[in-house]
């Protein structure tokens, strides 16, 4: 997914759409460009930050600004920053806008910047497998994010023609239902799946705007569609399976791209929604996937 165009250098940006904090940090992050790292691990639970940063050689800033939490250090040679994003993907919409602003325009002169620069910035977060093959505790690396959101909309995007291959497929397989928003399809960086990857199951995110209702979960009220998530298991493109649900992966993928940042997603599968089975020990996993990122991220 690319940015059909960019807001041209030079340009001045009011104080009123590019927000910054009386000490010159970006509005919701609370960062200044000097406390960001190259390296972004992002998370959606700010407690996870701190067991990410206990694997740094050390930690040199600290913030908290309401659900974001940035850890900022040295991990193995690498200079990374450990980021809580909340959920869902009207925050990664935040997040991702705010991370480039602070690598990409100049916060002083309010413009964007002439020469730009590329983060690497892989969420670790949690799922749901949609195959009854992909236990509880194992982990999954994203090749393409399918949002069921709205974010992605608001942008002005062209798909590369694997995206869009992947979307009509899916559009047809699912008989996508009308009454629903239509979705979006956008890829992760092909060296860091590469990379992440390895030993791990690879494939199709599908990026839900909710926990509840969009999952097709149901406590006491039915969802609009019956069926959609057996329709998810059973789709298969270019050998690639619909693998799981999250809650963020597609917006990272498709701001991502439009702004130039290598991003992918790992996530830990926490429940197995057709074997209707939850882990027993999530956190111990989850620290086991915090280790094995940061080896191959830093290597």
């Amino acid at each position: 997914m690319h940015a059909i165009t960019h807001t041209e250098a030079g340009t001045v940006l009011e104080p009123s759409e590019l927000v910054l904090n009386p000490d010159g940090s970006v509005y919701h992050l609370a960062l200044r460009p000097e406390q960001l790292g190259d390296l972004v691990l992002v998370v959606g639970d700010q407690d996870r930050v701190t067991r990410i940063s206990k694997h740094f050689d050390k930690v040199e800033h600290e913030v908290r600004n309401r659900e974001f939490v940035a850890h900022t250090g040295v991990c193995n040679g690498t200079h990374i920053t450990a980021l809580s994003t909340g959920i869902g993907s009207d925050n990664i919409d935040i997040v991702l806008n705010e991370l480039d602003a602070l690598v990409n325009i100049d916060l002083a002169a309010r413009t964007p910047k002439r020469h730009h620069k590329a983060l690497r910035i892989i969420r670790l977060g949690t799922c749901g497998s949609l195959q009854e093959d992909i236990p509880v505790d194992s982990r999954i690396v994203s090749a393409y994010g399918v949002g069921l959101d709205n974010v992605l909309h608001y942008y002005a995007y062209e798909s590369t023609d694997a995206e869009l291959r992947v979307l009509n497929e899916l559009l047809a397989h699912t008989e996508w239902p009308d009454n629903l928003p239509l979705p979006c399809v956008a890829a992760g960086d092909k060296d860091l799946i590469e990379a992440l990857g390895f030993n791990n199951t690879v494939g199709i995110t599908i990026t839900a705007s909710g926990f509840y209702g969009p999952q097709g979960r149901q406590l006491r009220l039915l969802p609009s569609v019956d069926g959609l998530n057996e329709r998810f298991s059973s789709f298969e493109h270019e050998g690639m399976r619909a693998v799981n649900f999250e809650m963020e992966t597609s917006a990272l993928y498709g701001l991502g791209g439009m702004l130039g940042h290598r991003v992918c997603t790992v996530c830990t599968v926490v429940a197995n929604r057709l074997r209707k089975e939850y882990s027993k020990d999530h956190h111990a996993a989850i620290d086991k996937m915090i280790k094995e990122v940061l080896e191959r991220a830093t290597a």
